[in-house]
């Protein structure tokens, strides 16, 4: 079996005595010798000839350097460099590069030139295989570390043990014909796009309940409670931020999630130096516009999280996660209504109902439930009553008072419900 190899030079290099040995039928019936030109279109004639191995014969070593370095540290076969003395650290840098072996240009014969090019050959294939082995290796540690992050993602969602949950992986990658390491990862990115679809999603409702806090605090409603939750859920949206900004797989995904966190952010910044002003009826007004600013873009960035995970089983996740900031911004815009003798906003709660209700009707008739689902969904339903019976009179301050305490009753009962569906067997094994 003859090998080919490839033999490539320098422009205006005058020829060597290795010029003359490597010509067809000097090394032997074993070797193909085909001239592939200028050392600068070695990528280009390797991909049109697909020789064994390659020789650079006489450039300087920069010129190999330039060469080789495409194929950034791998090359796809043996590279021999038969030229002038290296200098050490030019050979260190063209090893780190690729190179396989070098040999003088003058003083070889051609039997012992073409046993130094079978050396080199047997060297590259034993490097490869090297490589390869090691390879595998960290594949296996990898998919080792992945499975053992899915076994606890799945033990603690569903309340089993980790032979229990090894059990479950296994089924799902033998149904799905898949390596037990792929499904396990895809178990770990499911879970990491369900938390960030949540922290996005809680964006949304923060936007609302801090400007609800703040007519809360206007009004002497639960003053003193409103102004502790106001705080927090200031910190919880800049916590909220900070993750998103730096979830590595935003960045895998090209700019557009990147993006879409950064206008969030421009409009939290916004919103909170509003919130700061000394609260005042218009004070209020113009937080609620910036409030509203800052929703867009968050619901900007949970159709860009859902778009880029391609898993729809989270859609779940939003629709429930959504809940909370509907009832918040009933809630914002009752005691808003009232206070600044607002009649557009009163026509508003129509709207609002609606779709709380169609959504609350969707999750009660979505197949993906669990007992503990259906409890929290019938608690959200009965604490939605309430909230229901206090918009009919707001001129009253009990039932500002009912209004405001039942959205955070609703918020802990979707918080929790979120949870719940973020954490479901569907939704990890999407």
């Amino acid at each position: 079996m003859s090998l080919t190899l490839l033999v490539m030079s320098s422009p205006g290099v005058a020829p060597t005595p290795a010029h003359a040995l490597l010509q067809e039928g000097t090394l032997g019936p074993a070797w193909k010798v085909l001239d592939g030109g200028d050392c600068h279109q070695l990528v280009h004639q390797f991909n049109a000839h697909a020789p064994n191995q390659v020789v650079l014969l006489g450039p300087a070593a920069s010129v190999v350097a330039d060469a080789i370095g495409a194929w950034n540290g791998t090359p796809p076969c043996a590279v021999t460099w038969v030229g002038a003395n290296p200098g050490q650290d030019e050979l260190a840098q063209l090893l780190d590069l690729g190179l396989t072996g070098w040999w003088p240009d003058a003083g070889l014969s051609a039997p012992a030139l073409a046993t130094g090019l079978a050396l080199d050959g047997q060297r590259w294939q034993r490097h490869a295989a090297l490589v390869q082995a090691l390879g595998q290796v960290q594949g296996q540690l990898s998919d080792r570390k992945y499975l053992d992050r899915a076994k606890g993602v799945i033990a603690q969602a569903r309340g089993l043990d980790e032979d229990e949950a090894f059990k479950l992986l296994r089924g799902a990658a033998m149904h799905a014909k898949l390596k037990i390491g792929d499904v396990s990862r895809s178990v770990i990115e499911a879970a990491a796009w369900a938390e960030a679809l949540n922290r996005a999603g809680q964006l949304r409702m923060l936007s609302q309940r801090l400007v609800k806090l703040a007519a809360q605090r206007l009004a002497g409603v639960d003053a003193h409670r409103a102004r502790k939750l106001q705080e927090d859920s200031e910190q919880r949206a800049q916590a909220n931020l900070d993750f998103l900004s730096t979830l590595p797989q935003l960045g895998a995904q090209g700019q557009a999630l990147p993006d879409a966190v950064a206008r969030a952010q421009a409009a939290w910044s916004v919103l909170q130096t509003t919130l700061a002003q000394r609260k005042s009826a218009a004070v209020l007004k113009q937080a609620d516009d910036k409030a509203n600013a800052l929703l867009m873009q968050a619901e900007a960035l949970v159709s860009e999280l859902e778009t880029a995970s391609g898993r729809r089983a989270l859609n779940v996740v939003n629709l429930c996660g959504r809940q909370r900031m509907l009832a918040q911004r009933l809630a914002k815009d009752a005691l808003l209504a009232e206070m600044l003798d607002d009649n557009a906003r009163r026509e508003g709660f129509a709207q609002l109902k609606s779709e709380f209700e169609a959504a609350l009707l969707e999750l009660e008739l979505a197949p993906l439930s669990s007992p503990e689902i259906r409890d929290a969904l019938k608690a959200a339903r009965e604490e939605w009553t309430r909230l229901l019976s206090g918009l009919r009179f707001l001129d009253k301050s009990e039932s500002r008072v009912a209004i405001s305490r039942a959205s955070e009753v609703l918020l802990d009962v979707f918080e929790g419900l979120t949870a719940l569906y973020e954490r479901s067997l569907q939704v990890i094994m999407s």
